[in-house]
């Protein structure tokens, strides 16, 4: 009995030590991340880096030659229209001055004027073009109340309403300074003709815009010649927002698209709405040293987010999310479960302890989420970040 005893304690110990061995070499189940399938909101966004700046700025030129004198405004002081006083310039005697810069000065009181008939003819056309855009949108108002117009016709409309009032508002500024122009040339013309018994007058540069300073050209007293940059000012609460997106990404953005400001210092995005795609592109070179074809996107700040943007200044930084896609109720899965196959896009899809690789076609894309157009169920189960050891077929146990 002794003897058959140590046998069976012999037979245990080995039993134990095979089934040790064949569970260690056993495959055993591969650990992965996975998520459910769902619908949802997804938005399609192209993110750049933009800078706002003054949406209408004017830069002041001396209409005559002569000497200017110190220049008392400093950057960001506040100016008001036809009353701050800019530059104060004692023009150069009459009889010193030769025909050429006579002829000069009547040329630019000659173009001077024929940039007002333009203004007055730009801003006729623009009225023209707003008032028929205000009676569209009134019309596509009505029927949106009523349902009978698509939601993407009444924000093309809104869109174009928008815009022709922007036009209407740039061509009466513009009319305002070829106003100004003309009556700073009548008055240099005044100046240089001879035997003027007034050019021992100062010729003083008035405002003509209300705003700020924006830039000094020019701050000590100097001698100047007729046409020089001494200052330049604007409105620096009337911003827009300018980012500058690579040309493959200015084909998807439309006028209208929404633009949300992040980062730009303040505790909630700012929201604004894209005016205009500029019709020409320029080359720019990234970091990388990488030659870039890339287009300026110009934006205007939403009402309700004019008064936090008032907060900015021009030539701030700020990051900017244009919206060029959003629809809802879309299934789609995350871009860290995609990999390439084959040509195909696929993703592992959990069954009963097993993945199974899923051949899927894909629609939009963001940085996190992809459209599924087929190959899925809602709630399917999918791998994410897969590693190589996952393979068709092979059993997972999916961590909680």
């Amino acid at each position: 009995m002794k003897g058959w005893g140590r046998w069976f304690v012999w037979i245990l110990l080995g039993g134990a030590f095979a089934a040790g061995l064949g569970y260690s070499l056993w495959p055993q189940p591969i650990s992965v991340e996975a998520v459910r399938v769902q619908r949802g909101r997804m938005q399609v966004t192209v993110n750049e880096d933009g800078v706002t700046r003054v949406r209408e700025r004017y830069q002041v030129s001396s209409p005559v030659a002569g000497q200017l004198l110190r220049i008392e405004l400093r950057s960001g002081d506040t100016i008001k229209a036809g009353e701050t006083l800019l530059a104060t310039i004692r023009p150069s005697d009459p009889s010193l001055l030769d025909a050429r810069e006579v002829a000069e000065t009547e040329a630019m009181a000659a173009g001077a004027k024929a940039a007002v008939e333009r203004a007055e003819a730009r801003r006729s056309q623009t009225k023209v073009s707003a008032d028929l855009a205000e009676i569209q949108f009134g019309r596509a108002q009505k029927l949106r109340s009523s349902n009978s117009i698509a939601q993407d016709e009444f924000d093309a409309a809104d869109a174009v309403f928008r815009a022709r009032q922007e036009e209407m508002r740039v061509s009466n500024f513009e009319l305002e300074i070829a106003k100004f122009e003309y009556e700073q040339a009548q008055a240099a013309l005044g100046l240089v003709q001879p035997n003027n018994q007034e050019f021992t007058k100062n010729f003083e540069i008035r405002s003509p815009i209300s705003g700020s300073v924006l830039r000094l050209f020019e701050e000590s007293s100097t001698v100047i010649t007729a046409g020089k940059p001494l200052l330049e000012v604007g409105d620096s609460h009337d911003l827009e927002i300018m980012v500058d997106v690579l040309s493959s990404d200015a084909v998807k953005v439309q006028p209208g698209n929404e633009i949300r400001i992040v980062h730009w210092g303040g505790m909630q995005p700012l929201a604004a709405a894209v005016r205009v795609v500029e019709p020409a592109a320029f080359t720019k070179i990234s970091a990388l040293g990488v030659e870039e074809q890339r287009v300026n996107v110009i934006g205007d700040f939403r009402e309700q987010s004019r008064a936090e943007g008032k907060r900015l200044g021009d030539g701030y930084r700020v990051e900017a999310e244009i919206i060029v896609w959003d629809e809802e109720n879309i299934l789609q899965v995350p871009t860290a479960a995609l990999f390439r196959e084959a040509g195909e896009w696929c993703v592992f899809v959990v069954r009963e302890g097993r993945v199974q690789r899923q051949v899927i076609q894909i629609g939009q894309r963001n940085q996190l989420m992809a459209e599924v157009l087929e190959g899925l169920e809602p709630a399917s189960e999918v791998v994410i970040y897969p590693s190589d050891l996952v393979k068709d077929g092979v059993k997972v146990q999916v961590q909680n």
